[in-house]
Parts: C-alpha cells; sequence; structure tokens
C-alpha cells in the first residue's frame, strides 16, 4: 500500500509538471508583445512606458515664474482701447511654448469693463511685449490688468535667441495721421513662417502713448523686408521714443528652428506635421 500511495504521488506531480509546462507554452503563444501603454517597465524603457523605444519620460521642471514687468492701457479710437503688457522669463533653460493670458480694462471700482484673452509663448531668458488692440469699452477705463492663466513650460537644448534685426525705424506726422516706419532683416540661418512686430510709441516720461501690430509672413534667412504701420490719428503728447520688437513664431513645428533647438520630450508631444 505505501508503494502505491508513493508511485500515485510521483504520477501526480509528473502530470502536476506537464500541464505546467503546457500552461507556460500556452501563456508564451497568446501573450501580448511588450508595448508602450502595457503598464510595465519592460522592452529597455527608463521608466513605466516611457523611454527607450517609448516616448520620452516626462522631466521635472524647476523653473521661476514668469514675471509682469509692466501693464497698461492707451487710447485707440472712439470706443476702442489698446492694451499691452511686458513679461520675463528669468529661466535660462526652459520656455513657455503656449502661454494663455487675459487682458482686462478695470474702472475706478475695479469692475471689469472689457476682457481679452489670448495665447503667447516666450523663450528662456527673454523679455517681450505682449500687445493686444482695439478693445472697446463705452467707458474710459481707470486702469488694465494682466494675468497669466496657464503656462506649458519646454526644455531647450543649446539654445540661440532668433537673430532679427530693425534698421531704419523712423517715426512721422502727416495730416490726422501717425506712421512708424522701419525694416526688419533675418539675420538667423532660419527660415519663420511668421514674424510679429510690436510698436510701443512713449512719451518724454517713458509712458506709452500708443501700440501696434504687424505680422510678416514666410521670411527666409537674411531676407530683409520694410513695413509700415498707421495711426488714423494724431497723438496728445510728443513722441520721444519709438521702442520696435520683432519676435517669431518659434513653436511652429514647420520651422527649422524649432527643429534644432526642442527637446526630445517636446518632439514627442508636439512631432512633426
Amino acid at each position: 500500500m505505501e508503494k502505491r500511495g508513493k508511485k500515485r504521488s510521483i504520477i501526480v506531480i509528473i502530470y502536476l509538471i506537464i500541464f505546467a509546462l503546457v500552461g507556460l507554452v500556452i501563456y508564451q503563444i497568446i501573450k501580448p508583445n511588450p508595448s508602450c501603454q502595457d503598464g510595465k517597465q519592460n522592452q529597455a524603457e527608463d521608466g513605466i512606458d516611457c523611454g527607450g523605444p517609448c516616448q520620452a519620460c516626462e522631466k521635472e521642471i524647476v523653473a521661476e515664474d514668469i514675471k509682469i514687468l509692466e501693464k497698461y492701457f492707451v487710447y485707440g479710437n472712439g470706443d476702442y482701447y489698446d492694451v499691452m503688457a511686458k513679461i520675463d522669463n528669468p529661466s535660462n533653460r526652459y520656455g513657455v511654448a503656449k502661454l494663455s493670458y487675459e487682458f482686462y480694462l478695470v474702472d475706478k471700482e475695479g469692475n471689469f469693463l472689457s476682457k481679452r484673452e489670448g495665447k503667447s509663448f516666450i523663450l528662456p531668458g527673454e523679455s517681450k511685449y505682449i500687445i493686444e488692440l482695439n478693445l472697446t469699452s463705452e467707458e474710459s477705463p481707470y486702469t488694465s490688468e494682466f494675468k497669466i492663466i496657464d503656462v506649458e513650460w519646454e526644455e531647450f537644448l543649446g539654445y540661440e535667441e532668433p537673430d532679427l534685426g530693425i534698421y531704419n525705424k523712423n517715426y512721422s506726422e502727416e495730416s490726422e495721421k501717425s506712421k512708424v516706419f522701419g525694416l526688419l532683416k533675418n539675420e538667423s540661418y532660419f527660415d519663420f513662417n511668421s514674424i510679429e512686430i510690436d510698436i510701443i510709441l512713449r512719451d518724454e516720461n517713458g509712458k506709452p502713448l500708443a501700440l501696434g501690430k504687424n505680422e510678416m509672413r514666410t521670411i527666409s534667412s537674411q531676407q530683409e523686408r520694410d513695413f509700415t504701420v498707421f495711426w488714423p490719428y494724431n497723438f496728445s503728447r510728443e513722441v520721444r521714443d519709438v521702442e520696435i520688437r520683432a519676435e517669431a513664431d518659434v513653436f511652429d513645428p514647420n520651422n527649422s528652428y524649432i527643429k534644432k533647438y526642442r527637446s526630445g520630450q517636446w518632439f514627442q508631444r508636439y512631432g512633426e506635421n
């Protein structure tokens, strides 16, 4: 009886081993291949479903908040007003690919008279203007407000600021008209789909008198192009300073600039069209 029991146990163990081997073979046949959505760190990934053959892992971004250096509104024409804000990015490593903002015209009691939403960007270590034209208000504003609503940081590698030169700038007045003339030169080695010209005219105390914008499309490397911006009225005070800045839409994925300086994370997120 004892020998029969041992023999039975051996047979059971053999069957269990056979079943286990068969089950292992079946599992190896039907198991899903490693992927970037399986919730596991496999196939030489740096983290779970990221790195290696998968999209780059999210990097921890340590950057100072965007600073608001200046905000102002000026009279446009009729019930229209123009607003501006000057912002600064203290980080020399990270830029903001998408910056959502809001402008408000405000009365003395703090009530909002008009609102304008918009989106922009800012490069590493850059100070820039954001200008919005033709906010409407039947009541004269007392002040303006500018709020940054949301930012999406992106890392830049080996960054160089686009070299966009403004030359021959000139302000003049004609009969009930004012105008600014200038010459833009793309002195970088990159082609840009869009370049925006921002204009701030200031009085003897440095306060903005008028704001203007102009957009140029498809500017090739080393190309020059002149521009003129008109205001259909003369200003109440003398223009003492003409400040003109040009900025390229560097986050456009079609630009050769971003194809050189983007990080791997930026490319995985936005890719090429």
